[in-house]
């Protein structure tokens, strides 16, 4: 579903109208005399060595000018009007994770949280107080008036000194440069915009007065786009919010047998004959003995099934868990959690290895088998999927999985799929989490235990079919919107 972009587009339009002009009214004012009174008191602050003498910045070009101003303005280089101090390149055991002065870094410009300190005490130029316009340079780019505490700012952060200029003016205009700033970037693993490259920019110049008239006008357009963006996204979550309930009341409605015709088979016939399928494994080995579950009571029951279908825990239908037997030169199929995809597809890809090497330290998955991922976030966005097409149809991937092997072929791992892709099934895996904060996982009781809704197998075809030809269609839907 495509993101609306109304409020993005109307900010840049707006930033751009102001900064040529045409937000405010005329004055009778001059911005080549506040260009000369900045060239003075520059002069003034060099001689006497509060500022540092720079060789003079080549004259603008005509060709540089990319749009008209009124004529009482004038083009500017940064450098000019603005003076860049740079934040202070620590040493990587000087940050520490208490010490007596906050540093803000460009990790944390944005977001002002995952703080690193510092017991260092530095010139003041070093620090930001309250008020003060700053200006990533790297990574994240853009300008952000300051509105904590006095703070020690990074290398990557300028403080930028306006001097007679309104410091919210020179905050809008940096932000609308943000859009502009992207061919002139340095750097191949992380892009930074130099200070040389930063002090020869250009920027349109208005009188004092035009300055504050322009700030007002973007503080009240900007305020209101701002509720429009607000508007924008509960709208946005509304649609997302949607196509997803619409798969999951579909799936439910898929586990309630609702969505196939009723056949004279019975699910208890299934049920058995699994049962024997699977005692005849143990008898010659193939599959060890474990103690038998649970019956399932009648307050776990969560909705009524048709009567020719049965309720059964997924350990009494499927394997949880297996392990691999192959020679250590077999070709086999390797997958990291990155390439298990999440949603409501049953969709992954893998890298060929050989079993020597993974066959140690990682889950053990084959050819039909059903792999979860059980460890949060990966839980919730359900990442799961049926694997297919491994080489040698064997394959090992990260540990954060589990694996359901069905019992012969009288499950279909398709259908024990979309099991694990149901609210229900995600809600109670949630509710059931095991370990700290970040580090919550589904346990492997929890996937043995769970109550499922079994049918027999020719109405497990029919729901798989079903369901992948209406969560195709919501896919299409969902695209096209």
């Amino acid at each position: 579903m495509r993101t609306p972009q109304l409020a993005d587009n109307l900010r840049r339009a707006v930033l751009q109208a102001a900064i040529a002009g045409k937000l405010n009214d005329r004055t009778s004012e001059d911005a080549r005399d506040l260009l000369a009174a900045i060239q003075t008191e520059k002069t003034a602050q060099q001689k006497t060595g509060k500022q540092k003498k720079n060789k003079p910045l080549a004259a603008i070009k005509e060709e540089e000018i990319p749009f008209a101003i009124p004529e009482n303005w004038v083009w500017v280089r940064l450098g000019e009007v603005l003076e860049l101090i740079n934040g202070r390149a620590y040493k990587q055991n000087e940050l520490l994770a208490e010490g007596k002065y906050k540093v803000l870094r460009v990790g944390n410009f944005f977001s002002n949280g995952s703080w690193y300190f510092s017991d260092l005490e530095l010139p003041s130029e070093k620090y930001c107080d309250k008020g003060d316009l700053l200006y990533a340079w790297s990574a994240s780019f853009g300008p952000k008036i300051w509105d904590g505490e006095r703070i020690i700012f990074h290398y990557h952060i300028w403080n930028v000194k306006y001097g007679m200029l309104n410091r919210d003016f020179v905050y809008y205009f940096l932000m609308a440069d943000t859009f502009n700033i992207h061919n002139d970037l340095n750097g191949t693993t992380m892009k930074h915009l130099s200070m040389e490259n930063m002090i020869q920019r250009i920027i349109p110049l208005p009188p004092l007065t035009e300055q504050q008239q322009i700030v007002a006008k973007l503080n009240q357009l900007l305020t209101e786009i701002d509720e429009l963006k607000a508007q924008e996204q509960a709208l946005l979550a509304t649609q997302n919010a949607f196509p997803k309930k619409l798969r999951a009341a579909i799936l439910q409605a898929a586990m309630q047998g609702e969505l196939n015709e009723r056949t004279n088979e019975n699910a208890r016939d299934l049920l058995a004959a699994i049962q024997a399928e699977k005692a005849a494994l143990q008898k010659t080995g193939k599959l060890k003995k474990d103690k038998p579950l649970a019956a399932i009571k009648e307050e776990e029951i969560p909705f009524a099934i048709p009567e020719n279908w049965v309720w059964v825990r997924l350990g009494d239908v499927a394997e949880i868990n297996p392990r691999n037997k192959a020679q250590d030169e077999t070709e086999a199929g390797f997958m990291p959690m990155n390439l298990l995809n999440g949603g409501f597809q049953n969709s992954f890809a893998f890298e060929n290895r050989s079993w020597e090497k993974i066959k140690k330290s990682f889950t053990h998955f084959s050819d039909g088998d059903v792999v979860i991922a059980k460890i949060t976030p990966c839980f919730q966005n359900r990442k799961s999927a049926v694997i297919s097409g491994l080489p040698n149809k064997i394959g090992a991937g990260t540990t954060e999985l589990h694996v359901l092997r069905p019992y012969a072929a009288k499950v279909l791992p398709e259908y024990l799929l979309l099991i694990a892709k149901t609210t229900a099934f995600i809600n109670g895996g949630v509710a059931n989490f095991t370990g700290t904060a970040g580090q919550q996982r589904v346990s492997s009781d929890f996937i043995k235990n769970y109550p499922i809704p079994l049918p027999p197998l020719t109405e497990q075809q029919q729901i798989v079919t079903k369901l992948e030809a209406l969560l195709a269609e919501i896919d299409t839907l969902e695209n096209a919107a």
